[in-house]
């Protein structure tokens, strides 16, 4: 059922990534294939699309090819989420002290 990965590595703000390719778990005979990409932060950190450090995505191949491959779609992805107010808001909460 499942294709062989690739493994790729790159940094995204200071944070450490390893991010796990497969281009064709679900290949279809149409040519139609279904890809998994894994997003993993070496310290687990929170990124604005996981909480845990860890994102499993299911993404049509062609999506992630149109992008210049999976490196470029995960900074693609990461830039984008990181336009939100909800990630706005956690980086300013993370780089404000607290007393408690």
């Amino acid at each position: 059922m499942t294709g062989p990965h690739e493994s790729h590595r790159m940094d995204w703000e200071g944070s450490a990534l390893s991010v796990r390719w497969c281009p064709a778990w679900l290949a279809r005979s149409e040519g139609y294939a279904i890809a998994h990409l894994e997003i993993i932060a070496d310290n687990r950190a929170v990124l604005p699309v996981t909480e845990t450090g860890y994102r499993s995505h299911f993404v049509p191949r062609e999506a992630v090819e149109a992008l210049g491959g999976p490196v470029a779609y995960v900074r693609a992805w990461l830039d984008h989420e990181a336009q939100s107010s909800a990630w706005k808001a956690h980086r300013a909460a993370s780089r404000q002290l607290s007393l408690f």
